[in-house]
């Protein structure tokens, strides 16, 4: 059984001297997207939340609309990687066959096995209205986002994408050593929880980049919160699908690129009473 994360033998050298230990480090593993018997994708990511993983993929990549077009789900581990199985009405299943991936990506790759420039900046899906949150709102979600990162606080090494509504604060966090991957596990796991994810928001660690905008959309969040920065295609697509990019987001605040109209001003969250988080997913 592969575990997440595990203990790596290292010489520290340091200017004072050299020292020996055990470092906490994540692990990294082969996972093979199948559906109905054939690969469609094989990814470099983190053991752990498989069905999260392969739930919020199939979402995002638009392989199915809704979950419930899973009929089945298996996780079947191998000695160098793991298989997830998942088996599609037939009809389905034949729909995906001419865009079926068979070759293997770099960790968090998202766009590995697209053979076309207009498949990997294909538009993305315009978001609903949505709700505005104040400016003591988005930091109380980015003060949240840290103390959560488990894998991430023993390894240093691992990406996260969380997401954070008023009402219960941080209800979903994924961490992955891909980016790509964490928000597709953190997609999988609102779909099977059924969370509204148009009135909160997707809170990410990594850079903005053109795909992560893609599958924010594909969630429905009206706004997201990144600690790094966009790229230039990034704002442009989420100005397109509707979203509020905010990033950079900082101890002493953030920026916001697309839509301000949702973002106002506003109290602390931790003065008024919102909560930094609370589990339902």
């Amino acid at each position: 059984m592969f575990e997440p994360v595990r203990k790596a033998a290292r010489k520290v050298w340091r200017r004072h001297g050299v020292s020996e230990g055990l470092r906490a480090v994540p692990e990294e593993t082969a996972l093979a997207i199948t559906y109905n018997g054939g690969t469609y994708a094989v990814m470099m990511g983190t053991p752990q939340d498989y069905r999260d993983f392969a739930y919020g993929f199939s979402l995002s990549e638009g392989v199915v609309a809704d979950i419930g077009e899973i009929e089945s789900f298996e996780a079947v581990e191998f000695d160098d990687g793991v298989e997830l199985r998942m088996w599609l009405s037939s009809d389905k299943a034949e729909s995906i066959s001419a865009r079926r991936r068979q070759i293997a990506g770099p960790t968090g790759c998202g766009l590995c096995g697209i053979d076309s420039i207009t498949e990997a900046v294909k538009p993305a899906a315009v978001v609903g209205a949505g709700g505005s949150f104040t400016f003591g709102q988005i930091m109380t979600a980015v003060d949240a986002l840290a103390p959560l990162q488990k894998i991430n606080i023993e390894t240093r090494a691992v990406h996260a994408a969380a997401f954070w509504t008023p009402d219960h604060g941080i209800v979903a966090l994924r961490e992955d050593v891909g980016r790509h991957n964490a928000l597709d596990k953190l997609a999988g796991s609102l779909a099977q929880a059924r969370i509204d994810t148009g009135q909160g928001m997707v809170l990410l660690t990594s850079r903005v980049s053109v795909e992560m905008v893609q599958k924010t959309a594909a969630i429905g969040a009206p706004l997201m919160v990144s600690v790094s920065a966009p790229t230039a295609l990034a704002i442009r697509l989420a100005e397109a699908a509707g979203i509020t990019l905010a990033a950079i987001a900082r101890s002493d605040g953030f920026e916001v690129f697309t839509h301000p109209h949702r973002v106002t001003a506003g109290v602390s969250g931790q003065d008024n009473g919102h909560p930094r988080a609370h589990f339902v997913a």
